[in-house]
């Protein structure tokens, strides 16, 4: 800042030249200050820019490092370690599961054995036990007893005459001596004593007959046995064409009607043990063959086993049961139980094939033990097979198989 001066120069003012100076400065100094703010916020910006383009480029570079990885991770996890298993094979039980329904082994179907009429009492219900003979429903038998009368009756009148004839007889013998009756008068006596005692054998076999009549008319139990089912009720008239009243299992013997596949028909013998499982129950009740089919259904390729089973409150006739038969024992693979998947078609697994590639075996199941489930057919036993995760693989995926002890 120059001196303020005061005086005049050539006339002019002196001092307030001065001061126009002073302001001439002062400007140029406020315009230095503006210059210097405006290059402050221009290097201000520009390392703003610079350090946003070093962090973009970073997070580009960490982003790019951090893809690489992830797409390196995807593609090891995309092979996952999957636990198989070589099952070989074992010595187990032979077993056939079969189907089919309950019946009695030997049904007795009770009717109307005499003329019928109406029925008085009905007394038994189904279930219950009854013996040989026992009366199962009363007929009315009111004109039945009459006549049963009437024929008695007659008997004694037939005697009577007999008695009579004889009498007549032993008196004329007495008077052949005499001379007084002849041979011919004694024929025809003789005839008439043998008549009457013949009218007494009719009318005593009339009796008979009309007892016998009504004896059937009740209807009573052919054998011991359980009854199964009851069709007839107080007041209902029955006769010979009424059909079947009571149904009967005689000695309460029970029998499952198994339906089985051919081949599992000819693995089959009389005596083979079985176990029969009634459908809704947990029941298992020991039975054995009785009788195989000579015969196979010529629409379905399958024949009847019938299985004789002991009585037992849980079988009921018609209903449905499952059985499983051993016969003798096989050599086959063992699976865990969590090997075998099953679907619409049936069982199935999943084994490691060529190229460790998934691949899908149908199988048929036998015998289900502690042990494990064994494979009777669809398995050689020398596959791979996934014990575990199945129903997240597909078929044709690629995994890494690791082997196991078998569960031999």
């Amino acid at each position: 800042m120059l001196p303020r001066k005061a005086g005049r120069v050539f006339g002019v003012n002196y001092e307030r030249k001065v001061d126009s100076m002073d302001s001439l400065a002062g400007t140029q100094s406020f315009y230095e200050d503006g210059d210097d703010s405006r290059r402050k916020r221009t290097r201000l910006i520009v390392a703003v820019v610079l350090i946003v383009l070093a962090l973009a480029a970073a997070y580009y570079a960490f982003s790019s490092n951090k893809g690489g990885a992830d797409a390196g991770g995807g593609e090891a996890a995309a092979v996952p370690n999957i636990t198989v298993v070589v099952p070989g094979r074992v010595s187990v039980e032979a077993a056939i599961a079969a189907n089919g329904t309950i019946a009695a082994r030997r049904e007795m179907p009770v009717g109307v054995a005499g003329e019928g009429g109406q029925v008085v009492r009905v007394l038994v219900e189904p279930g219950q036990w009854v013996g040989a003979g026992q009366t199962l429903a009363v007929i009315d038998r009111s004109v039945q007893a009459q006549q049963a009368a009437s024929l008695a009756a007659s008997i004694r009148v037939a005697q009577a005459d007999a008695d009579l004839a004889q009498a007549e007889l032993e008196r004329a013998q007495a008077l052949v001596g005499r001379g007084f009756i002849s041979k011919a008068d004694m024929d025809r006596k003789r005839a008439t004593r043998d008549a009457a005692n013949a009218r007494v054998r009719v009318a005593q076999a009339q009796y008979g007959e009309a007892t016998a009549r009504n004896n059937r008319l009740n209807i009573v139990a052919p054998a011991a046995g359980l009854v199964l089912t009851r069709q007839v009720e107080p007041g209902q008239i029955v006769g010979a064409g009424t059909g079947v009243l009571f149904r009967m299992a005689k000695g309460g013997e029970m029998e499952m009607l198994a339906q089985m596949a051919e081949a599992d028909l000819a693995r089959v013998k009389v005596g083979t043990r079985a176990t029969v499982t009634p459908v809704g129950t947990d029941a298992e009740i020991a039975g054995q063959v009785w009788q195989v089919s000579p015969i196979v259904d010529m629409d379905t390729r399958q024949g009847l086993v019938r299985i004789a089973v002991p009585y037992s409150s849980v079988l009921r006739p018609g209903g449905f049961a499952d059985a499983r038969l051993v016969a003798g024992t096989a050599e086959v693979p063992l699976l865990p139980e969590s090997a075998v998947q099953s679907g619409p078609e049936g069982n199935f697994v999943l084994v490691v094939g060529k190229g460790n590639k998934i691949e899908r075996k149908p199988v048929k199941v036998g015998t289900v033990s502690d042990a494990g489930v064994s494979i009777a057919s669809g398995l050689t036993g020398n596959e791979r097979v996934v014990t575990l995760a199945g129903a997240f693989l597909n078929v044709g995926d690629t995994v890494k198989p690791v082997l196991q002890k078998s569960s031999q």
